[in-house]
């Protein structure tokens, strides 16, 4: 009997590995350069689901796919209109905000995600959004959180994609994520979920690089290691500048 119950203790894990199913993801670039003319970028994102036995019939397969720039403290100020004129009332420092963020699914968000498993890994942009604390004189603090939303949105820095990802045959997944102008440099956290009965049974995450590169690298490194030089640079090509524009006027009108 006790044999018996060693091997019954053996097969239970067996059994749940054969069932598990895994990401196999493929990228069209693991990096973006940006240089001068750089207008964006446009990210396809690939992928089919490792799996060793059939898939449940009667649990379809969901798939949500996030892109995650650095995230950084931002400061967000409330305006208001006080004898005609528009001045800051109330500002609150957001500990950490994604400088980018996009999330693309195969369905009805909150249809395909319960709001347990959205908490415990950070799905949506909300919670992607950390504040720990704020003064005690705002109460209305989901309203700053949601002013940085807004205003990220309609820069494109946010992005949320309803039914943007292909399922065929519950096996492969595409889709494609396009990437603003605006970037902020820094690695890009790419997330992959697989989800059935609205809960994550599987999640790969890989990272793109997003760098400035040639003239715009060099000057980016000099106005952060030697802002005195960078400053003199800038102050010496306006000077230039304004000359060459003074002397192209003068050369024009004795023509």
């Amino acid at each position: 009997m006790r044999h018996l119950l060693a091997l019954c203790l053996l097969l239970v894990p067996v059994a749940a590995a054969g069932t598990s199913e895994e990401v196999v993801l493929g990228l069209s670039q693991n990096r973006v350069a940006i240089t001068a003319n750089f207008d964006g970028s446009e990210i396809l994102i690939f992928g089919a689901v490792k799996r060793e036995t059939p898939p449940p019939a009667d649990q379809p397969l969901d798939v949500i796919v996030t892109i995650e720039g650095p995230s950084l403290p931002v400061t967000v100020r409330r305006k208001e209109k006080r004898y005609g004129i528009w001045v800051n009332t109330d500002a609150l420092e957001i500990d950490s905000a994604p400088a980018f963020y996009a999330v693309a699914t195969s369905g009805p968000f909150n249809e395909i995600i319960s709001d347990s498993d959205d908490l415990r890994h950070h799905v949506s942009i909300p919670r992607s959004i950390r504040l720990v604390g704020a003064p005690s004189h705002i109460t209305d603090v989901d309203a700053f959180a949601k002013a940085v939303i807004r205003i990220r949105s309609n820069n494109g820095l946010y992005q949320f994609l309803e039914d943007a990802v292909r399922i065929d045959q519950q096996t492969l997944f595409r889709t494609s994520i396009a990437l603003p102008s605006n970037l902020t440099e820094g690695d890009y956290k790419t997330r992959v979920f697989l989800l059935r009965n609205r809960t994550v049974i599987a999640n790969y995450e890989t990272v793109i690089n997003v760098r400035k590169v040639g003239l715009e690298r060099f000057l980016f490194n000099l106005s952060r290691e030697q802002p005195v030089i960078y400053g003199l640079l800038s102050l010496a090509i306006a000077i230039l500048a304004g000359w060459g524009a003074s002397a192209a006027f003068r050369i024009f009108r004795q023509a």
